[in-house]
């Protein structure tokens, strides 16, 4: 929903449960009256991007089931409207689980056209655990330092080590924390969304999730239907796989988007000059991983972190240029400098990206249930591994924690919904973070909804991010509530062809910046960044907030 990119992959069949049925009761029915809750308050946080920039923060229970008792601190930011007509706050959330959202909010009031942006408060917000909501977790600091050992088992030693290495990190989070983590979960967070609602004085919130934001989405409608006003869903989870099952189809997924840059650095001989086969490229790639276990580049980067490296590529081919200058120089001129510097770009971890992890895992190793046997992972890996060994085995080990967890997981909700108004569901077709067989998932759930899709697209991320058709359907939703309808009995309500294909670049210089900073591997670098959106970079500066599903 990550995300190393900060992401979702792992792998095997979805341990057996009974599914979490979510009350989607009316207002009131029931309930106690909510405790009333004092307005917001806003004080400016401008950045020369985004100079409308409010924060503030909002305390909310711990236990939602227990509100008198301890408390937990929510950052939240906002662009507040400025036209006569006020639409109501619209929620941002990139996904993750873990990624930040605080600066989401300008990013999204700045990239809207101009007249939709106006009618809305736009709220961003850390979720709990994440960033400058406090407490911030962070289990393990320096979990992802390189270099890691090989992420693909040489033998029952080193499988031995990574298994370790996973049960130290749950085993810290445990001990870190063993008061908060069986609060850090889907289901709370979507409370903590509507206690948020609260806070602002609206009857009902408009939503607009990328990613695991999805999910959370749909969860809070599952919720409170009649407290949903407009819902847009970007880049969908399959409600259906959470989370083991996800992970296996993303692994199948990345296997293929990395085929796929293989084959355009292929049509790109002439600049790469790594051959015009798609698996001779393939075969250089992973010989080139091989030499980097006997040495690692930069005294850094080794195999686990050249997947690292590489895995936002499979998210967003406008990296594709650099990643593939940097494997190029590599493997033709023995030069291991950029691909040390596309490693520090894109795949190192900071401070940020271990606090993202450390929300990650507690999300979703709490959410479902993980397989505790680790014969079962292993049987599950290698099974993957064989026919898709981009990062089978590295998402493996990102997602081992939940194999050791200290807190007992959780059940899925079902988010069948019945009762929302039109939710606007937009879908890449051969998206790998999030599979489009996602899309069409919730689609069926929701009843009303309207799915767009990208035919052809492979970024993860297909609104506010280049496609100026995916936008138009994004800001006329927006605007007027209104969806796309298919004709007969078509699933798809409406199709937008995919943007290029990027040009290839020759190759930069060392030291060279092209001013911008994605996510990182090991987890989301969102951070307070203050990046203005343009034509040309709007697909790289969304990513840069995208807290995907690992």
């Amino acid at each position: 929903m990550t995300p190393r990119a900060g992401m979702l992959i792992a792998a095997g069949a979805l341990v057996a449960g009974t599914v979490t049925v979510l009350p989607a009761a009316p207002a009131g029915a029931g309930e106690p009256a909510p405790r009333p809750l004092p307005p917001l308050a806003w004080t400016g946080c401008a950045t020369k991007a985004y100079p409308k920039l409010q924060c503030g923060t909002l305390k909310v229970p711990l236990d939602h089931d227990n509100p008198a008792g301890r408390t937990v601190t929510l950052a939240l930011t906002r662009v507040p409207h400025t036209a006569k007509t006020f639409q109501g706050p619209l929620f941002v959330n990139p996904g993750g689980p873990g990624g930040s959202g605080r600066s989401m909010a300008g990013y999204v009031a700045a990239s809207l056209p101009p007249k939709v942006a106006a009618e809305y408060d736009v709220i961003g917000f850390d979720p709990r655990g994440v960033g400058k909501s406090e407490p911030a977790l962070d289990c393990r600091p320096g979990h992802f330092d390189p270099v890691r050992p090989d992420s693909v088992p040489s033998g029952a030693d080193s499988e031995r080590a990574a298994v370790e290495r996973a049960q130290d990190f749950a085993e810290a989070c445990g001990k870190k924390y063993a008061d908060v983590l069986p609060f850090i979960d889907t289901v709370s967070t979507a409370r903590d969304l509507d206690v948020i609602r609260r806070a602002l004085g609206a009857p009902k919130i408009n939503y607009l999730g990328y990613s695991y934001g999805t999910y959370l989405g749909s969860v809070y409608a599952r919720l409170h239907p009649d407290r949903v006003r407009r819902m847009a869903l970007d880049s969908v989870v399959n409600p259906h796989g959470v989370w083991y099952e996800d992970n296996i189809a993303q692994d199948y997924a990345f296997d293929t988007r990395h085929k796929d840059f293989m084959a355009w650095v292929a049509r790109h001989d002439a600049v790469y000059k790594l051959g015009t086969d798609p698996a001779a490229v393939e075969a250089a790639w992973y010989r080139m991983r091989d030499a980097l276990r006997e040495a690692p580049a930069g005294g850094k980067v080794g195999p686990g972190e050249l997947e690292d490296t590489f895995l936002p590529g499979g998210y967003y081919n406008g990296y594709w240029p650099r990643l593939a200058s940097a494997f190029s120089a590599y493997v033709n001129d023995a030069d291991a400098v950029p691909l040390t510097e596309a490693y520090e770009r894109y795949g190192e971890a900071d401070a940020a990206a271990d606090n993202g992890y450390s929300v990650y895992t507690s999300v979703q190793c709490r959410d479902a249930a993980w397989p505790r046997d680790w014969s079962v992972w292993r049987k599950d890996n290698w099974d993957v591994h064989a026919k898709a060994p981009f990062s089978t085995w590295n998402n493996a080990w990102y997602n081992a924690p939940c194999a050791f967890w200290p807190v007992e997981s959780l059940t899925p909700p079902d988010v069948t919904n019945d009762q929302v108004p039109p939710v606007l569901i937009l879908q890449a077709t051969d998206d790998a973070a999030t599979p489009y067989e996602g899309g069409v998932a919730l689609h069926r759930l929701i009843r009303g909804s309207s799915l767009v899709v990208e035919a052809g697209g492979g970024n993860h991320g297909v609104t506010l991010g280049g496609n100026d058709c995916m936008d138009e359907h994004l800001a006329a939703y927006l605007a007027t509530g209104k969806v796309p309808r298919a004709e007969g009995d078509a699933e798809v309500d409406a199709v937008c062809a995919a943007l290029p294909e990027p040009e290839p670049e020759p190759a930069a210089p060392a030291g060279a910046k092209d001013g911008r900073k994605p996510g990182s591997a090991a987890g989301q670098k969102s951070g307070d960044r203050a990046l203005a959106p343009s034509a040309e970079t709007a697909g790289a500066t969304l990513h840069g907030f995208l807290g995907h599903v690992r």
